[in-house]
């Protein structure tokens, strides 16, 4: 004997799981779009910031400020300073660069107001390391005038690598740990990057700042757009379909 239609029944979903599955849907829709306009948001963000770094890289040096900053105003500004370099409190900071591996070369300059700011004054390779390697350029008595880039300090270490100021190994350019294992005052909360001005000697070499910004937003955008678009659309499947 044959078994019992049951009207209705089958592989079709139910009204009520159709509303339910179409409803989720619409909020996957809702979601998804409102992601892809973050990102667009944060597209213009970034070209802004990208505009506005670029101006300050390009600009007239003004003299370096003293004492608080505004990191989101001042980073990367152009800036000159004058003092007298210590050279006996030169730190070394591992660094990787277009020109292999070595080290940056960071050095106090006292200025006449008292304070101190450090100077990333260049790379040396590893096989430069020594004092010896870049003495011509530490024979210069008298002030002297630096013009670079203001950066931020790199509080910590590197990934996975912690400064260890007590082994005098420094994996970041931490402003203020290597003042205090120094025994700097008055230090300025950020250093400079020299600019690529010729050291006596060719040593350290500056200039080798690298500004990037990494800028995927429209990747981004261009995939929420796509999966709101793909929910719309079985949304829109799904409400065609007919119940039997």
């Amino acid at each position: 004997m044959n078994a019992d239609h049951v009207p209705g029944g089958g592989d079709k979903p139910s009204s009520r799981s159709r509303l339910a599955l179409t409803v989720l849907l619409l909020c996957l829709f809702a979601v998804f779009a409102a992601l892809g306009s973050w990102q667009v948001q944060r597209l213009f963000w970034k070209l802004d910031l990208i505009a506005r770094v670029d101006g300050r890289i390009h600009a007239d040096p003004a003299p370096a400020p003293s004492g608080v900053i505004d990191p989101a105003e001042d980073e990367y500004r152009r800036v000159t300073a004058t003092g007298l370099f210590d050279h006996e409190k030169s730190v070394l900071v591992q660094a990787v660069t277009e020109r292999g591996s070595g080290f940056w070369v960071l050095t106090p300059l006292r200025q006449a107001d008292r304070s101190t700011v450090l100077v990333n004054r260049g790379f040396v390779p590893v096989d430069k390391r020594s004092p010896e390697a870049r003495l011509a350029s530490e024979l210069a008595a008298g002030p002297v005038s630096v013009t670079g880039l203001l950066r931020l300090s790199e509080p910590g270490g590197a990934f996975l690598r912690a400064n260890d100021p007590a082994g005098d190994r420094w994996f970041s350019r931490d402003v203020a740990a290597i003042a205090a294992a120094k025994g700097l005052a008055n230090v300025e909360p950020y250093f400079i990057d020299a600019d690529a001005t010729p050291n006596m000697g060719g040593l350290p070499i500056g200039g080798l700042t690298v500004v990037t910004f990494r800028n995927s937003h429209l990747v981004y955008a261009l995939t929420w757009y796509a999966l709101a678009i793909m929910s719309a659309g079985a949304g829109y499947l799904v409400l065609r379909r007919k119940a039997f």
